[in-house]
């Protein structure tokens, strides 16, 4: 009998937590972990984006900390949930980190509407099975509730807002930066370091072939060419045949206990993760407009 969706009957508006934890512990943790880290990625081809990060060394200097960081902060928040103290506590420190830099309101909004649509593509396109109306909408739903909490103002209310704002920002502002360049050349070698030495080659070849020309572009890095391109998405794709064989999870994936993690080998606390003022190597500069 043919898997079927853990959520099906759930409500994306009042059950969005108990589906975006079936989605990321269960049922998609490996395509949820790929499509966040590529969401993430394509980010730093917005210059204001990739420079700033660039600036501050947090992912040319010490790149596997800012990526455990990261996925194990926004992990929390979701497994948690928003209103217990774990989950209270990572919201807490990632405010904190965003208000320690000029961080644009439209260049949250971006941000997040990444975290939304990269995952739904990815899986439409790799996954072992489509997303459920309910899914998306659970979403949706979710990562309007986490910029909410994080005070990002005008946040689109739809899939298909979330989608088109997305593709109108990345039209308008990819473009090479040498900053952007430096931090997506630094998050490639990481990804590249999680594997074997003999494959590390083969691995940069395959995260390039996932990417468009113009985000290539953007960070300098050559083509791989039609050959890779139509090879990695066939390999994606065959996982997926085969994943959709295997039987249900019974037990959750958690990122925190994946071997990427390398930075908390005998746990983390949320309260001490990330980076703290004064470190902050960035000066914030105030707009005349807001200087007004």
């Amino acid at each position: 009998m043919a898997k079927r969706s853990r959520s099906i009957g759930l409500d994306p508006e009042r059950d969005y937590l108990e589906i975006i934890r079936n989605l990321s512990l269960y049922e998609f943790p490996w395509d949820t972990l790929q499509a966040l880290s590529f969401a993430l990625f394509r980010t730093y081809a917005v210059p204001s984006i990739g420079g700033l990060l660039d600036r501050t060394g947090a992912f040319t200097g010490d790149t596997q900390k800012r990526y455990d960081d990261t996925a194990l902060l926004l992990e929390v928040a979701f497994v948690e949930g928003f209103e217990s103290r774990q989950g209270k506590a990572a919201l807490r420190r990632i405010n904190q980190m965003h208000k320690m830099y000029d961080i644009s309101n439209d260049d949250m909004v971006y941000v997040l509407s990444t975290f939304v649509v990269v995952p739904a593509r990815w899986i439409a396109e790799f996954g072992w099975r489509p997303l459920e109306e309910n899914e998306i909408r659970a979403g949706v739903r979710y990562y309007r509730e986490l910029g909410r909490r994080m005070g990002i103002r005008d946040i689109p209310e739809t899939y298909d807002d979330f989608a088109r704002l997305m593709d109108d920002y990345e039209a308008a502002h990819f473009a090479y930066d040498a900053g952007s360049a430096r931090v997506a050349a630094s998050t490639l070698e990481l990804l590249a370091s999680f594997y074997p030495v003999p494959l590390r080659r083969a691995v940069d070849l395959f995260s390039r072939s996932l990417m468009e020309p113009q985000l290539l572009a953007a960070f300098d890095l050559p083509e791989p060419g039609r050959a890779a391109r139509h090879l990695a998405r066939l390999a994606l794709k065959l996982r997926a045949r085969f994943v959709a064989l295997l039987p249900p999870r019974r037990r959750p994936t958690r990122v925190a206990e994946m071997p990427r993690i390398k930075s908390y080998p005998d746990g983390f606390v949320v309260e001490e993760m990330g980076t703290f003022a004064p470190g902050c190597p960035v000066p914030h500069v105030r707009s005349r407009a807001e200087g007004a």
